[in-house]
């Protein structure tokens, strides 16, 4: 039998991000700061964890939900009459560097706002183990928006740090496979390829520093739900971090191989550099928590068989 209310919920919940989909799929990009493309993966992560529960939601509880679904909606709409210009105007009052990311760090704020009083109000205090990866993601892109138009560039000294490791991986790699010249200099790559040269300045959000972020709380609200012992919880989050910086450095690496192979027309190039993080992350991290699910429903289905019944 379907839980009518529990689908009811889910389309409640899910209407203000579908709404900004298609008013606006304009904003839909899949760079991280430029645009509510996050807000589709957050959308996917509400619905992953709310499919199939067999708690009832009261009529009374979904329709508390409506009026705050449509204020988030009145939002949406407001940005496009004058709302944004006075985000816009109001930035310099709090020394903000990056406009673009101040922006969008707002949207994420009230989305994130949004859903965890939905969740709140459906199923109360056990809305942080129900259903808590989607906030979590979408709070934890706006700390990272609000570090980028707070602390743009290099200027975030501990997130900077360990981006020259980072160059010297990618230069040393571009050298053993001899597809061009490459020079390493603190967070500088220096390049010369098929298509000439090409100078490429790699800062924390490039070299992937906020998907580690990202990648650590949601992981951190996905073992919390699971309910497995903690060592193994333990070595899925180291794993998933390696797995993570691994990702980073075929980001690097394929924006490099990007100017040394196809183009150093700066255009071009950083049309790819807008997309490639995410490309690759985003199904990183789905992938990784498939997994997980997938190795750990196999082995509670070996110990269940190996109960033997009366």
């Amino acid at each position: 039998m379907q839980n009518w209310n529990l689908i009811f919920g889910i389309l409640i919940i899910s209407s203000p991000i579908l709404f900004s989909m298609i008013a606006f799929p304009d904003s839909i990009a899949w760079s991280w700061n430029e645009g509510r493309g996050g807000y589709f993966f957050a959308l996917v992560f509400v619905i992953a964890e709310l499919l199939g529960l067999k708690i009832v939601i009261s009529k009374r509880r979904l329709l508390g939900v409506v009026p705050i679904a449509l204020v988030t909606i009145t939002y949406l709409v407001l940005l496009e009459y004058g709302l944004r210009d006075y985000m816009i105007g109001s930035a310099n009052q709090f020394n903000v560097q990056l406009l673009d990311s101040w922006t969008w760090m707002w949207d994420f704020v009230i989305m994130a706002i949004f859903i965890v009083v939905a969740l709140s109000i459906f199923f109360g205090k056990r809305w942080i183990r129900i259903a808590p990866a989607g906030p979590i993601f979408l709070t934890g892109t706006a700390i990272i928006l609000s570090l980028d138009a707070f602390f743009p560039y290099d200027t975030l000294g501990p997130l900077q740090y360990i981006v020259p490791y980072f160059v010297q991986a990618n230069v040393w790699v571009i050298t053993v496979l001899d597809l061009g010249t490459a020079i390493a200099r603190d967070n500088v790559m220096f390049l010369r390829g098929d298509h000439g040269s090409m100078a490429l300045q790699v800062f924390w959000p490039s070299a992937g520093v906020h998907s580690i972020i990202i990648f650590s709380l949601v992981i951190g609200a996905f073992m919390l739900k699971m309910n497995i012992p903690r060592n193994r919880k333990v070595i899925y989050f180291i794993l998933g971090i390696i797995g993570t910086i691994t990702v980073n450095l075929i980001r690097i690496f394929s924006l490099s191989w990007y100017a040394l192979k196809v183009t150093t027309d700066a255009q071009a190039w950083e049309e790819y550099h807008q997309i490639a993080g995410e490309i690759m992350f985003l199904p990183w991290l789905f992938a990784f928590i498939l997994v997980v699910i997938m190795i750990e429903s196999r082995r509670l289905k070996k110990k269940t068989e190996q109960i033997p019944t009366n």
